[in-house]
């Protein structure tokens, strides 16, 4: 029997760009890796970063929203199992796949919660403490909601699958921790890497698409950097990140040292060029790209308790966690100047890497998951009364929005 993947895509997968798409990139190879045909389909239109996944054979397909022409192409594929990327593109075409399709695995990979990372930001806007009114916001209803709705979600987080457990009252049975899953650093590799001496300058990297990005770099520029300076008045800050709107060029400035670089064409050059990773990161959700770009690359970091939340369990991190802008801007300083403290950071980087996020420690495990829930599909269905009750008619606005919307366009 043929085994067919088939990923609705909310963005086509840009490894270079975000973490995102290295995630992306990560659950297709595991698929193949236990021979399933994949098909990756995407309303969105691509853009010059978008990685060509005919080069890794994957079909690439576009679709349409609100168009019942999709219904036709899902029944053609006749997928096993299909991966919904974030939960806007299970509100969109779930319903359209449960109907089309009712023996399909739908999956729901979350990238990160987006209902904890709106409610990080709302509090602080608000300058407030996070709390449950903060949580329980509308994108969070929606996102348990679609969680509900599909078979199993990937959970990137040990931080999230509580929070869904505890705070949510999740059942653990619809949900699957699966973090990145990386290869383990080889010794060869770490001998290679530039040295303290050779590096300089500290980095911040991050797409900035993405909101938490652009907070981070504000907060960099108008409250850390000026107090890093104060102790390090010719250091330079370099600023990369995809899609660099105005508002960020704008904070250009060569007399303080504050660069903005722009896209970074290969991550891995210019973080093993800098000393320190800053990741000042105020709210947000997941686990961090740019963390674990800085320690394969054997970068050092300072971040915030965001910032760190699920990276490093136990272990001792790769850097330093400080939320008080003075303390975070004195680790800096400390980190860049200080040999022995940067190299014993570094070597923390790599064991976590190894204990945490090794891909041989997940793979199994995974596909045993998926195996046994195709297997009792249907028990399991039975067992997850609010996920058929989600899919009720009543409860289906985004399914007569959209058949309205066909309907109008006609």
């Amino acid at each position: 029997m043929s085994k067919i993947l088939l990923i609705i895509g909310y963005v086509w997968p840009e490894p270079k760009s975000s973490a995102a798409g290295s995630r992306m990139l990560q659950l297709i190879q595991l698929f193949q890796s236990e021979n399933y045909k994949v098909t990756f389909a995407s309303p969105c239109a691509k853009s010059d970063n978008a990685f060509n996944l005919k080069s890794i054979n994957v079909k690439q397909v576009s679709i349409e929203l609100n168009n019942s022409s999709f219904d036709v192409f899902v029944k053609n594929v006749n997928p096993n199992v299909v991966l919904f990327d974030r939960f806007m593109m299970e509100e969109q075409f779930g319903w359209r796949v449960a109907e089309q399709c009712p023996n399909a695995l739908r999956i729901l990979d979350t990238e990160d919660l987006h209902g904890l990372r709106k409610g990080r930001q709302l509090a602080l806007k608000d300058k407030k403490p996070f709390s449950l009114s903060y949580l329980f916001n509308e994108t969070a209803k929606r996102e348990i909601a679609s969680i509900y709705r599909c078979d199993l979600s990937l959970i990137i987080s040990e931080a999230e699958m509580a929070i869904l457990k505890t705070d949510f009252q999740v059942p653990e049975s619809l949900l699957c921790y699966l973090p990145f899953l990386l290869e383990k650093i080889s010794k060869s590799n770490i001998e290679k890497l530039p040295k303290f001496e050779t590096r300089q300058h500290f980095i911040s990297i991050g797409n900035f698409l993405h909101e938490p990005n652009y907070n981070a770099v504000l907060y960099l520029k108008e409250t850390i950097w000026p107090l890093i300076r104060k102790q390090l008045p010719k250091a330079e800050l370099h600023v990369y990140g995809a899609y660099t709107p105005q508002k960020v060029n704008q904070l250009h400035n060569e007399k303080e040292g504050f660069l903005i670089k722009g896209f970074a064409e290969d991550v891995s050059e210019v973080m093993q060029n800098s000393k320190v990773c800053l990741a000042p990161i105020r709210f947000g959700a997941g686990l961090k790209g740019k963390l674990i770009d800085a320690i394969q690359n054997g970068t050092p970091c300072v971040t915030t308790t965001i910032g760190a939340e699920a990276m490093f369990g136990r272990l001792e991190p790769n850097g330093f966690i400080e939320d008080d802008s003075q303390e975070f801007a004195n680790n800096c300083v400390l980190l860049y100047t200080d040999e022995k403290v940067w190299r014993e950071k570094q070597t923390n980087g790599f064991e976590i890497i190894y204990n945490r996020f090794q891909k041989s420690h997940f793979q199994k495990k995974f596909k045993n998951r998926i195996e046994v829930t195709i297997n009792q599909l249907e028990s399991h269905r039975i067992h997850n009364f609010t996920g058929q009750m989600l899919l009720h008619q009543s409860m289906q606005s985004t399914k007569y929005l959209s058949k309205w919307i066909e309907e109008k366009n006609k």
